[in-house]
């Protein structure tokens, strides 16, 4: 997030609640920890409605969910229709009904924050449209599936097809490549923004020639599991099949690597000598790991983590081993607790004096630390690695700016990532200081035809005032990838989503909410040593981010609010963590 404030820049005002005596028990990336029930009119809190379903033909059932009297406008209830779960939701005297698993991991959507036609995952803050069971923000690639509701003599009546009632998942119709069609669309880059962006373009009814080009040896693949999870192979985590790209006429190239851009010729070089033409260019090339100029850095085992093979090695070679992690923000939290019970030691290097210190502030930050001591992690605060030693090639120490020597038998430089946009430097597209690339509200450079998208990015975030900013968040990437889609279409929109982020370790799920940047006081409510908190980040008296750990789904409630236009004063939070939740029916 980039904000950085020292102790005395800012408070924690820490208002202890009562702890709610119901809980719910259905996270299972908060097992550990169960969040209690929030309060909140607009979200059902109820058990699920089970109606006895009747088969109409071979593949329709149908059951009657309830009277119309027993539901009230604003509403969702979780029904279920032949062991499988339907949300019904009643919005203006009309009932909707869609599937209550979110469409990325799952979650039950019945449990998320609900807002005038829309619904927002509990986890991580997917939104679905209840009208159509569209995706309308991320993360995930699908819709979920919808299903007809009808009133009978004043009973609510939910169709369904057994075969979309079996599945989560709906995939929105798309178009095909037309041999008529001569236009070109090349998408430089194998992440989620570039396959949100294809899928668009098709969903679109674009029917032109549609080419991602990836550098990487594999298809594209959600890599936030790389640092979670990281023994896990490529195949297992691809976003899309060869056959989906191949049903839908998406081409991919992958291990190519485009060397130039060349707007006024329209066309891209590629390291192999090739050159393709195009007709709109999207640009979303991601990070790549900061190198930092440290003694010894290129001994055997001395790593940066961004593709499944690196991820695949440290796993492989930490086994039984001394780790040494540099950097203690969520790349370096998450391997840490990957391999807390995996290694012999897992030492953690870095500057600051917490873990996440920038990003969630010192309070929250220590009680991560504590986290990690209880599973054995140690932690070198407020000093550097000075220099890596070795024998025969293979790294063997680090030695820290402070003259500690920590045996190191693999290290992981989790310093964070640079916008790889180097071949853009002679393009004529514009780039800030930093090396991001500057777009507007529709993901457009300075350069006709010429979009981008991702963590490469500067642009106009509207709940900060337009300021333009650079989120380097997976669910804002695919936000970018639609964004870019739909101008390339013909059909522009704005880009209006909120930030949010999550962080998964030793069972506990931290989720993160807004822009934070700047922040200059932190509310914090719950019980921290419980595994239970809301974090509010003020700035003057606004909150503008929030963060929590068994409280779900007070984050994606914020989220909504947010995304409607809403604002949270630093004043109605001071008692309460969530007075505010009630004016998610107003909008």
């Amino acid at each position: 997030m980039g904000q950085k404030h020292s102790k005395e820049e800012h408070s924690v005002q820490v208002v202890n609640i009562k702890r709610r005596e119901e809980s719910l028990n259905v996270y299972p990336d908060s097992i550990v920890n169960p969040p209690d029930r929030p309060v909140s009119s607009a979200v059902d809190s109820s058990s699920p409605t089970k109606a006895e379903a009747t088969k109409v033909s071979d593949n329709m059932i149908e059951v009657v969910a309830g009277d119309v009297s027993d539901f009230t406008d604003g509403e969702t209830k979780e029904v279920d229709v032949a062991e499988q779960k339907v949300l019904l939701v009643k919005e203006d005297g009309q009932f909707y009904a869609i599937g209550n698993k979110c469409s990325h991991y799952g979650a039950p959507l019945n449990k998320g924050a609900y807002c005038k036609g829309v619904v927002r995952c509990p986890w991580h803050g997917a939104c679905f449209n209840i009208k159509t069971g569209d995706i309308e923000d991320f993360p995930g690639l699908d819709s979920v599936p919808k299903f007809p509701v009808e009133i009978r003599d004043g009973k609510v009546v939910i169709k369904a097809d057994q075969a979309a009632l079996a599945s989560a998942k709906r995939v929105k119709p798309m178009v095909k490549k037309a041999a008529d069609n001569n236009k070109s669309v090349v998408l430089i880059g194998g992440g989620p923004a570039n396959v949100v962006c294809a899928e668009t373009l098709r969903q679109e009814g674009f029917t032109g020639k549609i080419v991602i080009v990836s550098k990487e040896n594999c298809l594209p693949y959600d890599r936030i599991k790389l640092s979670k999870a990281m023994s896990i192979k490529p195949e297992e985590i691809a976003l899309r099949s060869h056959q989906f790209y191949d049903e839908h006429d998406i081409e991919i190239l992958l291990s190519k690597e485009v060397t130039k851009v060349l707007p006024e010729d329209k066309k891209i070089e590629l390291n192999d000598g090739s050159e393709l033409k195009y007709d709109s260019l999207v640009i979303a090339t991601g990070g790549q790991p900061r190198q930092l100029p440290i003694p010894g850095s290129d001994l055997k085992n001395v790593y940066s983590l961004r593709t499944p093979h690196d991820a695949n090695s440290i796993a492989e070679n930490a086994q039984g081993k001394n780790v040494v992690i540099m950097g203690s923000s969520f790349i370096g939290m998450e391997v840490a607790a990957f391999l807390a019970d995996k290694a012999a030691s897992v030492s953690v290097v870095d500057l600051v004096r917490v873990p996440f210190q920038l990003t969630l502030g010192e309070e929250l930050g220590s009680y991560m630390k504590q986290m990690h001591e209880s599973k054995g992690v140690k932690f070198y605060f407020e000093t550097s690695v000075k220099e890596f030693n070795g024998e025969d090639g293979q790294l063997k120490e680090a030695v820290l700016a402070n003259g500690t020597v920590l045996p190191a038998d693999v290290c992981i430089m989790g310093v964070g990532v640079v916008p790889a946009t180097g071949f853009l430097k002679e393009s004529g597209i514009e780039l800030t200081a930093r090396g991001f690339v500057t777009v507007n509200k529709n993901m457009k450079t300075n350069i006709e035809d010429v979009y981008a998208a991702g963590d490469i990015v500067e642009f106009p975030l509207f709940t900060a005032d337009g300021q333009q900013v650079n989120i380097q968040h997976w669910q804002m990437a695919h936000q970018h990838g639609r964004i870019a889609g739909l101008s390339i279409a013909g059909k522009p929109q704005d880009i209006r989503s909120v930030p949010y982020f999550w962080t998964v370790q030793y069972g506990k799920s931290i989720r993160y909410t807004g822009y934070g940047f700047g922040y200059d006081d932190i509310v914090l409510h719950g019980d921290v040593e419980e595994n239970k908190f809301v974090a509010y980040y003020t700035k003057n008296d606004q909150v503008v981010a929030v963060a929590s750990l068994g409280w779900d789904p007070i984050v994606s409630q914020a989220a909504e609010l947010m995304s409607k236009g809403g604002t949270i004063s630093k004043e109605e939070i001071k008692e309460q963590p969530d007075s505010w939740v009630s004016r998610l029916k107003s909008y």
